[in-house]
């Protein structure tokens, strides 16, 4: 067994005894390998449960957190699903591995370059990309079977929830402070959402616009 692989079931392990019990979660998990996500000073605590920082001040999620959230969005195979906020791209990867096709936009137009190399490096090519304001989802493609939101909406995310299809999930985290409750919305027949709380979380928040770098 190879060192990466090793510290890969460690942490599997670990997601398990927390409650990710998803095989098909943790099988994605397991697949993409998080050193290609992380800053080379940071490799090696790329398959440790923590979150790491990535450029413009943004960070790849705890492998938890994304295991959780992966895990309540219920990811089928043929299902088209919308992330807002690629950053990293590790996210994106997983969700690669469990849906038909993902559609991912992200705000800093530097971060957006780098997860679509580490996407190409790793052969995945059911993600599509856009560079926009991730408040405001990608209508053109609409309406989506799931949407996942990778930063804190300081309210209900209305503009998005407008983009799933009939009986679709979305989870996102909400709030206006530091700390935020990770959200699951699910659709129902009259058109409204049923909402389940899921538990606390830290998240960037979701800024409007477009970044301007450099």
């Amino acid at each position: 067994m190879s060192l990466r692989d090793d510290r890969a079931g460690r942490l599997i392990l670990s997601l398990r005894r927390q409650g990710v019990t998803d095989a098909r979660v943790l099988k994605a998990m397991e697949s993409i390998d998080r050193a290609v996500f992380v800053h080379e000073k940071f490799l090696d605590q790329a398959w440790e449960d923590q979150a790491l920082p990535i450029d413009c001040a943004q960070t790849i999620s705890q492998p938890y957190i994304v295991g959780l959230m992966t895990q309540a969005l219920d990811v089928q195979p043929r299902h088209r699903v919308l992330e807002i906020g690629t950053g990293s791209g590790y996210q994106c990867a997983v969700l690669s591995r469990m849906a038909r096709f993902v559609y991912s936009v992200e705000r800093y137009k530097s971060l957006l370059t780098e997860a679509e190399n580490r996407l190409k490096i790793l052969g995945i090519d059911n993600v599509f990309t856009r560079h926009g304001d991730g408040g405001q989802g990608w209508p053109e493609q609409a309406p989506f079977d799931r949407i996942m939101v990778t930063a804190a909406s300081p309210h209900e995310p209305t503009e998005l929830l407008k983009q799933l299809k009939p009986g679709g999930v979305l989870v996102a985290p909400v709030g206006r402070t530091s700390v935020q409750m990770l959200n699951r919305y699910t659709g129902q027949p009259d058109g409204s959402f049923q909402r389940e709380s899921l538990c606390e979380v830290r998240f960037v928040p979701l800024v409007e616009g477009t970044a301007k770098e450099g």
